[in-house]
């Protein structure tokens, strides 16, 4: 499934696996990112220069595939972000969180800081850029945690 990006860029775009294998700033494994992660990807900065801001962008909301699970937060506080899209050669798996994956490095533990773990987005579909904060479904209670993090993903990541 390709990444879309959105809103206020220069260039809409979709990006496939190759397209997004082709972009620079690739990193054959995030574990030096991301401890226990050994997924490969590409620097969040390489997939918006590909489609480019528009003027006074604040935001940069990350949507699932199924629009169930979104995050907005500040692009200045994920500049740094990871998309992890491949396992070896391979499309990341679905039980991995793939095909694509977003990840914040050293993002504050889940609680409900604007940027914490909860940011991480499993089975990204959609990178939506804006002036100012969109939707944000993440949760926002100690109990909404609790339902969402069950059995406390080790992987640091919702979605």
């Amino acid at each position: 499934m390709p990444l879309r990006i959105e809103g206020a860029v220069l260039s809409q775009a979709t990006l496939t696996f190759e397209d997004l294998a082709a972009l620079p700033d690739q990193i054959a494994d995030i574990s030096d990112h991301i401890p226990g992660r050994n997924d490969g990807g590409v620097l969040l900065r390489s997939v918006l220069n590909r489609a480019g801001l528009k003027p006074n962008v604040t935001h940069l909301t990350c949507e699932s595939t199924d629009g169930g699970f979104s995050s907005s937060v500040p692009l200045s506080a994920v500049r740094e972000a990871i998309i992890a899209y491949r396992l070896g050669d391979a499309p990341l798996p679905a039980d991995k969180g793939g095909p694509i994956r977003f990840y914040i490095p050293d993002a504050a533990a889940c609680d409900a800081a604007e940027v914490d773990q909860c940011a991480n987005v499993k089975y990204l579909g959609r990178l939506i850029l804006s002036v100012g904060a969109r939707y944000d479904t993440r949760p926002q209670s100690p109990e909404e945690h609790a339902e969402l993090h069950p059995h406390h993903d080790d992987e640091g990541s919702s979605g």
